[in-house]
């Protein structure tokens, strides 16, 4: 069994190779490996992501980052 969290991206490329991002994961920003994510899915700050060891597994959408532990329904509002 793996253990996989969703993330929120916030800068898709944060390096020259355009293969790390900057991601939120729970309210902490951290850097993913995006260069495993298929080839044609272009990623923008905003975009749902599942992480795995520190590489993107697939892009999701709000929608199942919600039923994931970790998602959006357990960071704080913004209000």
């Amino acid at each position: 069994m793996c253990l996989s969290v969703p993330g929120r991206i916030l800068d898709p490329a944060v390096d020259p190779s355009g293969q790390i991002a900057l991601v939120e994961v729970v309210g902490i920003s951290r850097r993913v490996n995006v260069g495993t994510i298929e080839d044609g899915q272009r990623l923008s700050a905003g975009d749902w992501i599942l992480i795995h060891m520190g590489c993107a597994l697939a892009k999701i959408d709000e929608a199942e980052a919600a039923r994931l532990p970790g998602g959006p329904s357990i960071l704080p509002s913004a209000s």
